[in-house]
């Protein structure tokens, strides 16, 4: 098994294990059962270990990508995911898959970054008051993609604090336009986003992705 590490932009580091498994035998898992059989083999086994599997890729030539985080109460942000998490958490499903005759050719554990997805509902709770960038399945007045800070509504949608992003190139300032209505109350701020008034509300099924955005404490680097 080999280690390297896995860098993030602005300097910050995450990691990665990977491992050599079985070498495929006829063909690699493709049938929507066998993959769910998996996912649910990996949800399972890692948060018994403490961890939540953020994602899973099937890859080329039998790669398994496995993404984690750790497991954390709504509201509060778990410490980075480590390269001995990653090697706790590949060595377990290296055993797993063995017992359970999983084909893979490559397994890959990594930490989700600082630009982690947020795909379940759970995910959005958690990261309440973070700003995040979506996507959204339609187009919305002539856009699809809108950034500002997360927020949870009472009748079980979701929320952004629609935000001014300065972009690099971009020649200054760009406003989001607003979906719907008036923020509530302000949220914080940063060097590089500012608060509209505005706010965009949501269900998971209208968005086709959706991420956090980095953030970086420079003062705590310097």
């Amino acid at each position: 098994m080999g280690i390297r590490p896995f860098f993030f932009g602005c300097g910050s580091v995450g990691a990665v294990v990977e491992q050599r498994g079985s070498a495929s035998r006829q063909t690699q898992v493709a049938d929507i059962q066998g993959v769910q059989r998996i996912r649910d083999l990996i949800d399972r086994t890692v948060q018994g270990m403490g961890y939540e599997a953020i994602d899973v890729e099937f890859a080329a030539s039998g790669l398994l990508r496995v993404f984690i985080d750790r497991l954390a109460p709504e509201g509060t942000e778990p410490d980075p995911i480590t390269i001995e998490d990653c090697e706790r958490v590949s060595h377990q499903l290296g055993h797993l898959f063995t017992v359970e005759n999983v084909d893979y050719e490559r397994l890959e554990v990594s930490s989700p970054g600082l630009d982690r997805p947020l795909l379940t509902a759970a995910h959005f709770r958690r990261f309440a008051g973070q700003q995040i960038r979506i996507k959204l399945r339609q187009t919305f007045r002539g856009r699809r993609q809108y950034s500002g800070l997360l927020t949870v509504e009472d009748d079980g949608r979701f929320g952004l604090e629609l935000t001014e992003a300065i972009e690099p190139g971009a020649g200054g300032p760009r406003r989001h336009p607003p979906r719907v209505g008036k923020r509530q109350a302000p949220g914080p701020k940063s060097a590089e986003a500012r608060p509209t008034g505005e706010k965009l509300t949501f269900s998971l099924d209208e968005l086709d992705s959706a991420r956090l955005v980095p953030r970086i404490d420079f003062r705590r680097q310097a």
